[in-house]
């Protein structure tokens, strides 16, 4: 199991959870360290004090808010942890909403909440259980690494999650990234649609959603250990300007179209519309006279689109 990282208790209402916070994901890629290049000795960061000009240990280091250039307030670890607010001890719900109502830049890294003990089963059931029948997510407040924070509980396979989110002035107003007023025709959405539909997919797993620049990684260091030939890289394609909107995309789905077929078998797929014309269908030759005079009159409508 992993090691917890905070303890306190959920509050609702009237009603506490006692719980463990411990993390919900895991980091599988390849770190590296640093090292002279002259001999190959490791290169560390060290602290080092700045007046005495000597390293100092752990145990040596306190936290402080710098007030001026020569004066410090130091900042204990029993400081932080009485500090003078509800959400210092508990994870406080505020509000239940609609998961959809809560814009996705907003939501960070999430953690799974443990129940801390029997006493707390009841209460973390009723919880989870009440979540569920809602559909809904509640809205939280706690009190981490010395700074208040806005949270998102939720239920996964009948655990609880805590995700941290952004409090609204975090986040940078896009507006100023717009490009240039510009317009699309609906051949051109259309299009977007079908290619969309072409790539959507029931759950984000198998080949295409594997870490592909760790196991690229793994084999430089592999072909280094055993002084072998490092792995030919692919020549990178380069994207050329798009001229022509409708023929990327027609040759986006029938890519799309091919890959699918590849990994999965026969795919559903939706054909592209076809661009819209002004001008009549030509008449076949056979056609009597008549019938020219008659495909010149309609010449002006437009063909539905098929």
């Amino acid at each position: 199991m992993p090691r917890t990282i905070w303890s306190g208790a959920i509050s609702f209402g009237l009603v506490t959870v006692p719980i463990n916070v411990v993390g919900a994901t895991e980091d599988h890629s390849i770190h590296f360290h640093q090292y002279h290049l002259e001999d190959g000795g490791r290169v560390r960061y060290r602290k080092v004090c700045e007046l005495e000009d000597r390293e100092v240990a752990q145990e040596e280091i306190g936290k402080g808010y710098e007030l001026t250039a020569t004066q410090v307030i130091p900042i204990t670890d029993e400081d932080l942890s009485n500090l003078p607010l509800p959400t210092a001890k508990a994870i406080e719900i505020d509000a239940f909403v609609p998961l959809e109502s809560i814009d996705p830049i907003r939501i960070a890294e999430g953690y799974y909440l443990q129940p801390a003990g029997q006493v707390a089963a009841k209460p973390y059931r009723l919880l989870v259980e009440a979540l569920g029948r809602s559909a809904k997510v509640a809205v939280a407040k706690y009190a981490w690494s010395g700074r208040e924070r806005l949270g998102l509980l939720r239920v996964r396979d009948d655990v609880l999650v805590l995700h941290a989110m952004r409090w609204p002035d975090e986040i940078r107003d896009p507006t100023e990234l717009l490009p240039a007023p510009t317009e699309v025709s609906d051949e051109e959405i259309e299009g977007a649609l079908a290619l969309m539909d072409t790539m959507t997919t029931d759950r984000l797993e198998g080949e295409e959603f594997r870490d592909r620049y760790t196991e690229a990684i793994a084999q430089i260091i592999e072909a280094k250990r055993e002084r072998k030939p490092l792995p030919e890289a692919p020549e990178p394609e380069k994207p050329a300007p798009v001229l022509d909107l409708m023929a990327a995309l027609n040759e986006s789905v029938q890519k799309a179209r091919a890959s699918r077929t590849e990994d999965a078998g026969p795919a559903e797929v939706h054909e592209l519309p076809r661009p819209k014309k002004t001008t009549a269908k030509k008449q076949p030759a056979k056609k009597a006279a008549a019938k020219k005079t008659t495909a010149k009159k309609t010449s002006g409508r437009r063909p539905r689109s098929a």
